[in-house]
This record gives structure tokens, C-alpha cells and sequence, in this order.
């Protein structure tokens, strides 16, 4: 069974790498989420009677309602392998949209952006001559870009969470409930009581 990464350092420097960010997040997602039928296929406990070669000549279908893998397994794998790797990736994501929410003293392009945009003000161009001169595309601050990225794969960790989701209930049983209430069930518990 497959093991997550270990989640990097939180520094501001990993959320502007984003080359690094987005690495750990894709290494994260493919190592539990995207390899989550092969995850849960090496729950299953083989046959204990033995191989019968006629269980070959038809068709077996799951019962309705009853679990392939064995709950217990189950258990240990969302505890202990998936809402960890899940965790792991929210405090990231949660850490770098706090930092593109505070400001970049360190903004390597904040004095280029200043002058871009006196100069810019101070520009007088008759629209008659050159009609692209009203056009203005400032740059965006790299806590900008942050704040995009982040909400970006904030949608891609939904989606991917959500199908993840789908397939671990129906091999575990159902739970009837969503992943954010068995993530916040598996936070509580991790916790403790207060």
C-alpha cells in the first residue's frame, strides 16, 4: 500500500515556488488519491477456502450492500494512509492562502510595478491614433498569482476528494455521510476530547 510524502517544511518560500507546490501536491494526489483502486485492492483478504476453479465459469456479483474489504482494513486505511495525505495537503493549501492574503515585503517586482504604473498614469495618447493605447495589463503581484493558484487547487482537491470519496464507500461500505464530515469526524478524534 502506498505511502504519502512527507509534507515539506511551511515556509512563504514553498507557497512562490510554485513549481514545488504544485510537485508535492501532484506526488501527494498521485501516490493515495489517483491510485486509490489499487489502494483498496490490497485490502481485500484473499480467499481462505482456497482457489475452486468453477467459481471461474460465471459470474459472481457483490451482494448489494455488503462491503469487499474488510472494515477493519478499511478503517486503517482512511485513518492512518487517507485523511492524513488529505490533512497534510489542506494545511499547505491553508498556509499559503494565508500567505497570499498578507502582504510581500520580499516582492521582487513591487518597485517595477510602482513605476509601470506612474509612468502609465502619466501617459496621454490620443485614442483616434492608437486605439491598443487604452489598453493597460499591470502586473500582477505575486500574492495575486498565490491567491489564484490556491483557489485553483483548492477546486482540484474538492473534485479529486470527492471521487476519491466514492470509491472508498463503495468498497467500504457506505457511511453515509460526505468526506468533509468523515475528515472533520477523523480531525475530532485525532484531537481528542477538550
Amino acid at each position: 500500500m502506498s505511502q504519502p510524502p512527507s509534507q515539506p517544511q511551511l515556509t512563504p518560500q514553498l507557497c512562490f515556488n510554485t513549481t514545488a507546490l504544485r510537485d508535492f501536491l501532484r506526488l501527494s494526489r498521485s501516490t493515495i488519491d489517483d491510485s486509490i483502486t489499487q489502494n483498496l485492492n490490497a485490502l481485500m483478504t484473499p480467499a481462505s477456502a482456497g482457489f475452486d476453479p468453477s467459481s471461474t465459469s460465471s459470474r459472481q456479483n457483490r451482494p448489494a450492500g455488503k462491503p469487499l474489504a474488510n472494515p477493519a482494513s478499511c478503517g486503517a486505511f482512511k485513518d492512518n494512509v487517507l485523511f492524513p495525505s488529505w490533512q497534510s495537503r489542506a494545511d499547505i493549501l491553508n498556509y499559503c492562502a494565508g500567505v497570499a492574503t498578507s502582504e510581500d515585503p520580499n516582492d521582487p517586482d513591487s518597485m517595477l510595478r510602482l513605476v509601470e504604473s506612474a509612468r502609465d498614469r502619466e501617459r496621454v495618447v490620443d485614442e483616434r491614433l492608437d486605439p491598443y493605447s487604452g489598453r493597460f495589463f499591470p502586473r500582477e503581484a505575486r500574492t495575486e498569482m498565490l491567491a489564484s493558484l490556491i483557489r485553483n487547487e483548492r477546486s482540484v482537491e474538492n473534485i479529486i476528494r470527492a471521487r476519491t470519496w466514492s470509491l472508498v464507500t463503495e468498497r467500504c461500505g457506505d457511511d453515509n455521510q460526505g468526506w468533509q464530515e468523515a475528515v472533520d469526524r477523523w480531525r475530532t478524534a485525532r484531537e481528542g476530547p477538550r
